[in-house]
């Protein structure tokens, strides 16, 4: 499962942030004098438009776009049943059908004029949609500012992995490790994990996942850990 419940806790992280992410977004747009920037999501690279609207998708893929003059909005490949939940729990009012995203895209910039627009790390673009646009529209890379909002869930993360294996390691020595492994990931799962890389090893041997051996005294795991969008790793075990 890559993601359990996705809600948003506005005492956790406040709609005045993405307030602040999308004034300090817009002053490097009118620095660059682009009328928008464009984000790309999908499952494996939702962080950037999670910062920006707090998107996280459970599957497929989409553009968030933020215009310079107006207000957000999504392109969004997935069933416009799934629409009112992403308003739930994002900043996005507007949700614009998109299951061709380059073609939407384009269809957006002409009908308002926009030659170019700005895009964070258009590198990561998949191959298809950047041939899509190739020629079609300039594309600058705009630089992605983080803020201390992003560093404390980046630590909650952190901690959160840190206490599960704090919880769990020292009586995993004489478990198989798909035993440790299911023991640790429902501790982490409901501590509210949304994805998890759980690698082990005995003695000088490399990580890697459970395939049905004995964890020896002083074994060690590697836990990547997600959690609202943000990743954090952590290790622990090792000889005394």
């Amino acid at each position: 499962m890559k993601r359990g419940l996705i809600a948003w806790d506005k005492t956790e992280l406040p709609p005045e942030v993405f307030e602040t992410r999308l004034a300090a977004a817009r002053k490097r747009l009118a620095e660059r004098d682009l009328p928008a920037l464009v984000v790309y999501s999908d499952l494996a690279q939702s962080d950037l438009a999670r910062f920006y609207s707090n998107f996280m998708p459970y599957f497929n893929r989409a553009f968030l776009v933020v215009p310079r003059e107006d207000q957000p909005f999504l392109l969004c490949g997935l069933s416009p049943r799934v629409y009112p939940w992403i308003k739930s729990v994002t900043i996005l009012e507007e949700i614009l059908p998109s299951p061709n995203l380059a073609q939407k895209l384009l269809e957006i910039c002409s009908n308002r004029n926009w030659a170019s627009v700005g895009m964070i790390e258009p590198g990561r673009l998949p191959y298809d949609l950047h041939s899509a646009l190739q020629g079609k529209l300039e594309i600058e890379e705009v630089a992605h500012e983080g803020d201390q909002w992003e560093q404390a869930m980046y630590a909650h993360a952190a901690k959160m992995a840190r206490d599960g294996l704090d919880a769990e390691v020292a009586a995993g020595a004489g478990l198989s490790d798909y035993q440790f492994v299911g023991r640790l990931e429902r501790k982490l799962r409901r501590a509210g994990a949304e994805d998890l890389v759980i690698l082990v090893a005995n003695g000088e041997g490399s990580s890697a996942p459970a395939k049905g051996q004995t964890l020896q005294e002083g074994f060690r795991v590697s836990v990547a850990l997600e959690y609202r969008g943000h990743w954090a790793s952590v290790n622990a075990g090792g000889r005394p």
